[in-house]
């Protein structure tokens, strides 16, 4: 019988998965293969074109320009290795503490700056810096309750972040929502495989939201704000609350009374303790953001500084998703938790720099230009695929503003096996774990969400930019260390944060 893959031959200058771990013999790449094949393709794109209906059928989408459209899920998981994932694990807990620890100090002493580990101007020129919550969170409180990174494997096969989200990251639905498809529609593929679960994720952000809440609440009352149906990820936010037991409120449900948040309901009014927000800074509250607001709950703000509410992810997180901030983490990393980076940045240009700033306009046409505020592909300018008019406009933006943009040098980031028409073919993939933070302690989603752009040669994965979905395997191991959680601030300074095993972490 032949495989489905004896014709695969990966993309040429990318590291690509099955291709490396098959020539390796690893049994988990060879074990899959061996399961498509006995499969058979046509039955394999049967099951695809199963599953795509079966995500129409349950709603699975996102919104794009008002319209709803389906997330396409490829039925060809992305496995990796559990040696792999638990340092990259631990790399992911190290990075939130860091940029836990940075939140805090930026909004309350800026010992970094005062210390000249960092520009004062990175964070006064910053967008997303939100001069309103410069205030102290209560000890109960994370800045960072929901992170989702963006990871992408290098042409050495290197796992490295390509960036940070720690305002509203979206996609985990899709995470939960993808694994109880594949289980459906093609559990053949399961049969020899024992795969970390990922349906854990409500009740550990439930878990957490509740430990944020006013320390005098017994019964807190968690809700899930969201813009309404027409935001693009409204599916993951009636996902999360329907998961989790909350309610799903809007706007126009909230109002705030002296310094407490309260929901309208059928009966009478009800104080809200914690509100995991899914709207944007500068919608949240128009007495201190955008006036004109229709999302924004007035006096939300003053409700949070008094401590009569907890909001997560905290007002202000944006200026940490600053990819000048990126081109800095590795001191952010060393400062605060006196440790390297386990997981790596790609290499990064700072254009505030005279001589690197001539040497990025010199050779647009070789790196990738990105604003530094801007999200979900946005603005990004890959020089070797760019015109000579788009690349002469980068010229000229970063002239006029070197602050607002940064350089990379072109990262053909790695392949994966992909179910096209009636082939298997190469396409460029990323991953977006998430973490939940509490005050107890960190969780990283097994695996995430790998987004995979299903056009011929293209990097764009966004959803909204035509990208696809797949579900992530990581095979189940031993136990993996921790990482010890973060101090308060005050505390951090005389007391570094240590990586520790699960044994010493105990």
């Amino acid at each position: 019988m032949t495989s489905p893959f004896d014709l695969y031959r990966g993309s040429a200058g990318a590291f690509d998965e099955f291709i490396v771990n098959s020539n390796a013999k690893d049994e988990n790449w060879l074990g899959l293969a061996k399961s498509i094949e006995n499969l058979g393709l046509i039955e394999l794109k049967r099951r695809a074109i199963e599953v795509e209906q079966t995500q129409a059928a349950r709603g699975i989408t996102f919104t794009v320009g008002g319209q709803e459209r389906t997330f396409p899920l490829d039925p060809l998981p992305r496995i990796i290795s559990y040696e792999e994932w638990s340092m990259v694990e631990l790399g992911l807990m190290q990075r939130i503490a860091a940029l836990e620890a940075f939140l805090d100090d930026i909004y309350g002493s800026q010992e970094i700056v005062r210390d000249k580990v960092i520009p004062k101007r990175l964070i006064s020129n910053a967008t997303q810096f939100s001069r309103a919550a410069s205030f102290p969170l209560k000890e109960y409180q994370m800045r960072i309750t929901v992170a989702g990174l963006d990871l992408i494997r290098d042409e050495t096969g290197e796992l490295v972040v390509l960036e940070d989200n720690l305002r509203t990251p979206s996609g985990v639905s899709y995470v939960i929502e993808n694994r109880r498809a594949m289980a459906r529609i093609l559990p053949e593929l399961f049969e020899n495989y024992e795969i970390e679960p990922v349906t854990d994720y409500p009740s550990r952000l439930l878990a957490s939201l509740i430990s944020q809440a006013p320390t005098q609440v017994s019964d807190p009352l968690v809700v899930v704000l969201t813009p309404g149906i027409y935001n693009s990820a409204y599916f993951e936010h009636a996902f999360l609350a329907r998961q989790m037991g909350v309610p799903l409120v809007e706007p126009r449900d909230l109002f705030a009374k002296g310094n407490e948040i309260f929901v309208r309901t059928t009966k009478a009014s009800r104080r809200v303790d914690v509100i995991y927000r899914r709207i944007d800074d500068e919608y949240i509250d128009p007495l201190f953001f955008k006036p004109d607001s229709y999302l924004g709950i007035p006096g939300l703000l003053n409700a949070i500084r008094a401590g009569g509410v907890t909001i997560a992810n905290a007002i202000g997180n944006g200026v940490a998703d600053d990819k000048l901030t990126y081109a800095y983490l590795n001191e952010i990393v060393d400062y605060y938790l006196h440790q390297k980076p386990l997981l790596k940045n790609i290499e990064t240009y700072r254009l505030e720099d005279p001589d690197v700033r001539k040497f990025v306009i010199d050779n647009v046409e070789n790196l990738v230009v990105k604003p530094v505020d801007a999200s979900g592909g946005k603005g990004i300018v890959i020089g070797s695929k760019a015109t000579e008019r788009e690349i002469e406009e980068v010229r000229i933006a970063i002239i006029a503003n070197p602050r607002g943009y940064i350089a990379q040098r072109i990262v053909n980031f790695s392949t994966i096996p992909t179910v096209v028409g009636s082939t298997i073919e190469p396409r460029h993939a990323d991953l977006r774990p998430f973490i939940v933070s509490s005050p107890d302690g960190r969780y990283v989603v097994p695996g995430g969400l790998s987004r995979v752009a299903l056009n011929s040669g293209s990097m764009i994965v966004n959803s909204s930019q035509g990208g696809g979905s797949k579900d992530t395997w990581i095979i189940k191991g031993r136990s993996r260390p921790r990482i010890s959680i973060a101090p308060t601030f005050s505390e951090r300074r005389e007391q570094p944060i240590g990586l520790a095993t699960k044994e010493s972490a105990q």
